[in-house]
């Protein structure tokens, strides 16, 4: 019995030096971090010199705040803090996060500059055509139900005070933040790597990117793929390096039904209730925060290749579309798109630049 304690003493610490052993191991350069998020996926990939034990407490912090964006911003949730905006009384004042009162005030400058294009009051509309949350089965509704929730749409039927962190809904809609909350969730992220000190890394979250740093000691830049509007596969019809910036990308050829031989997008016009219907296939806008991109590419999106494009350039926005043509597409982007990414590349890669 005298000899027990000294052998458990001893395998204890052989057990925690080797835990000890496993966490200090370094990492092969660039580290990838991934999963399932928000029903699409994030990827996370970091250039920084880490170890095992580095890379558990990054990824735990990580889908820490990835919950916090899910448990604010998700309409799957019943107990969201979003969903209790929903369900509270008309013309009540709730008090809400710093993130929910900063994602509808960026929607809310989006919907004013874009005359309703971009609209987070429409989710009644977006349940209404099997895109949202009700699970309805893929249809197209009928003219009064359409109607009835068209009518109640509109930035202004709410109401934000940014000042105070609260807000209040003036007729009974459902807000969907499907536009935007990706993109805050992907600054989040960035914002919760730059605070661990990680200088060089690229953030993917269900498509919505940011990127810092170089992606390799020989401090080449990291690239990204602008997928081509393929329906039946992927493929990247351009390739951009990227330097301290983000990237949202809208489209419409993934994520649609079709009844009588007509494809329904489930990019809807908040402006007339319908889904989008115009040569436009995806609109890439790069912007400092995600959010915002995220946001413009959706407005961009329901414009139309002319619309959008005009406006893209009265706000200086940095935008790079896909248009469908009779034998493919034509790739069109702003003057400020061509001059981050530079007008040599622009000819290189046959965009023309309006």
């Amino acid at each position: 019995m005298s000899r027990r304690p000294p052998l458990l003493a001893i395998a204890a610490l052989f057990l925690l030096l080797v835990g000890c052993s496993e966490n200090d191991r370094p990492l092969e350069s660039p580290v990838q971090l991934e999963g399932a998020i928000f029903g699409s996926f994030y990827q996370v990939t970091i250039a920084d010199s880490l170890t095992q034990g580095d890379a558990q407490r990054l990824e735990e912090g990580l889908l820490e705040v990835l919950e916090d964006v899910n448990a604010a911003m998700s309409i799957y949730r019943e107990d969201s803090e979003l969903m209790a905006f929903n369900h509270s009384p008309v013309g009540e004042w709730q008090p809400l996060s710093d993130e929910l009162i900063e994602v509808l005030a960026i929607s809310r400058s989006v919907a004013e500059a874009s005359n309703g294009a971009f609209d987070v009051t429409i989710g009644g509309l977006v349940n209404l055509w099997s895109f949202g949350s009700e699970a309805r089965p893929r249809e197209i509704p009928d003219e009064q139900t359409l109607n009835e929730r068209l009518a109640e749409v509109g930035p202004d039927s709410i109401e934000v005070d940014e000042s105070g962190l609260q807000a209040r809904r003036l007729r009974d809609i459902f807000v969907d933040l499907g536009g935007v909350a990706k993109g805050h969730g992907t600054d989040r992220v960035g914002a919760y790597l730059d605070g661990q000190g990680i200088e060089h890394y690229l953030v993917n979250l269900g498509g919505d990117l940011i990127v810092r740093g170089y992606r390799d000691t020989e401090s080449q830049p990291w690239r990204i793929g602008i997928e081509a509007p393929f329906v039946e596969r992927q493929e990247a019809q351009h390739i951009l390096p990227l330097d301290m910036i983000s990237v949202a990308t809208s489209g419409d050829y993934r994520n649609y039904f079709e009844e009588d031989g007509r494809r329904y997008s489930h990019t809807l016009d908040p402006r007339t209730g319908r889904p989008i219907d115009h040569r436009l296939a995806s609109v890439t806008v790069a912007h400092p925060s995600n959010a915002w991109a995220d946001a413009w590419a959706t407005a961009l999106m329901v414009l139309g290749e002319e619309e959008g494009m005009v406006l893209a350039r009265n706000q200086d926005l940095k935008v790079l579309m896909l248009i469908r043509e009779e034998d493919g597409w034509a790739s069109v982007a702003t003057p400020a798109f061509a001059d981050h990414f530079g007008q040599s590349r622009m000819d290189e890669m046959e965009i023309e630049v309006r």
